[in-house]
């Protein structure tokens, strides 16, 4: 017993007293919070040229006494932020894609936390995205890079966030199946883990790839598991302006203009309240689409399920969108994209085509680079074409293309293939004439009923005639 206590004194000794190890930390870290240098570099590039900070950020991460306690790896995170937009400002963009990848970033990595690394390589990649909107093979291949090093780092869940940023970046430059297949696999791989938060934009990001696609029911059920996943979580506003923005492209496509503008409405007043002036624009510029189609279509008395057009002149204009763009909306969104709009709603409401034509050169990159614009103005010009070529020949039983081509003001050659395509359609009924350059126009006559009665009666004549055969057949039997 002597013994043992005579070793578990000294033990208790030696571990009594830790003072010798606490020192050095707190003396470390005083060394570490000293960073005055680098925070007067910071201050420095303030007033600077993109070109004169980029060397100055260089030499802050790269600094020769490698610090990275709280205070240096705080400043050096700032150095990172700042060297990319400096690279975007100096146009760069070869500089940017090795930015997180390269030497640069590789010692201020391997020093901070995973979860640190994830933050500041995500917050990059969208600060680049914003800053170079344009530069989308830039995007790509600083994507294909992270993820890359991802894979080499074994960081997955951080690989799986930049591949659906990949994803909407294959989208926007209208890869659709490279960007499908990339979705499908990162799917599964979500699926199985249920993160819900990457489900919902990736989901969302599907459904856009298949609008792409014009696969409206996939597009309609990748959707709903976007929406599905969402009510299971808190969504952001900005993310959620972009399910219900997606839900009204949806039902714009269906021709549920009314629908489709409440829920292009409710996108538009989140991001207005984000005061985030890219996204709200095309909001925008659906809405005014919304009341464009469905007031001409009022007007000209189309029939969704059909598509045919016929004149209502006594239906009032309602493709008047001057209410819309008043006040301090119309102020704080005035430009190019809003002027186009309305001039596509003026044309509209004049039903000239010329004029509409016009507006569509004009302002091409405002109305062509968007594709539901782009799809529904197009749908909207061979409807005024056709409505117009309707009201021009009604009164007419014969009548010279030519006449009808100089009425309308465009090509005769336009004109004859549009109306060849009208009665191939069974718009009206009537014939071409090329050899005297004349449309001949039929009245309607009334459909012969004699076909449809006839098979009426053969169809009630097999039925007597099988139930008939039916009790003869009960009659043998009972006989036999």
């Amino acid at each position: 017993m002597s013994e043992s206590m005579e070793v578990d004194t000294p033990a208790a000794s030696t571990s009594a007293p830790p003072p010798e190890p606490v020192q050095p930390a707190a003396a470390e870290d005083d060394e570490e919070e000293d960073c005055s240098d680098l925070v007067d570099l910071l201050d420095s590039i303030s007033d600077a040229t993109p070109a004169a900070k980029i060397p100055i950020l260089t030499s802050i991460l790269n600094e020769p006494q490698n610090r990275y306690g709280s205070t240096a790896a705080a400043l050096k995170e700032r150095a990172v932020y700042a060297l990319a937009r400096a690279y975007c400002e100096d146009s760069r963009h070869d500089e940017v894609v090795t930015l997180l990848t390269g030497e640069t970033c590789a010692p201020f990595f391997a020093n901070i936390t995973k979860a640190k690394t994830a933050k500041v390589v995500r917050a990059v990649l969208d600060s680049v995205c914003a800053l170079a909107p344009e530069e989308l093979d830039m995007q790509a291949q600083i994507c294909q890079n992270i993820i890359a090093w991802c894979r080499a780092e074994k960081r997955s869940f951080l690989r799986q966030r930049v591949e659906a940023k990949m994803a909407s970046v294959l989208f926007q430059q209208d890869k659709y199946g490279e960007a499908l297949t990339l979705v499908d696999r990162l799917l599964v791989e979500l699926k199985k883990l249920d993160d819900k938060q990457l489900l919902v934009e990736v989901h969302l990001v599907e459904s856009k790839i298949h609008h792409g696609l014009r696969g409206m029911a996939k597009s309609k059920a990748a959707l709903t598991a976007s929406r599905t996943s969402a009510n299971a979580i808190y969504v952001a506003p900005s993310l959620q302006s972009q399910i219900d923005m997606m839900s009204g492209v949806l039902h714009c496509e269906e021709g549920d203009y009314d629908t489709a503008h409440s829920y292009f409405l409710e996108a538009f007043e989140q991001l207005d309240q984000l005061d985030d002036r890219e996204k709200a624009v095309p909001c925008l510029k659906y809405m005014m689409l919304c009341k464009i189609l469905d007031g001409l279509n009022k007007a000209l008395g189309i029939s969704a399920a059909t598509g045919v057009a016929g004149i209502r002149p006594d239906h009032k204009n309602e493709a008047d969108i001057s209410g819309m763009i008043t006040g301090k909306r119309g102020v704080k969104y005035a430009g190019r994209n809003v002027d186009a709009m309305s001039s596509i709603a003026a044309a509209a409401s004049k039903r000239s085509l010329k004029e509409y034509e016009a507006v569509l050169t004009e302002y091409s990159h405002e109305l062509q680079d968007d594709l539901l614009i782009k799809h529904h103005l197009s749908t909207l010009q061979e409807q005024l074409l056709e409505s117009n070529l309707i009201r021009i020949i009604e009164p007419y039983s014969c009548v010279e293309i030519e006449h009808v081509a100089s009425l309308i003001d465009m090509p005769l050659p336009v004109v004859e293939k549009k109306l060849s395509q009208m009665i191939l359609d069974g718009k009206f009924h009537g014939i071409l004439d090329q050899g005297k350059g004349q449309l001949i126009v039929y009245e309607e006559a009334d459909q012969d009923q004699a076909m449809e009665k006839g098979l009426k009666v053969i169809e009630n004549m097999d039925k007597v005639v099988t139930s008939l055969f039916g009790r003869s057949q009960a009659l043998r039997s009972m006989m036999v």
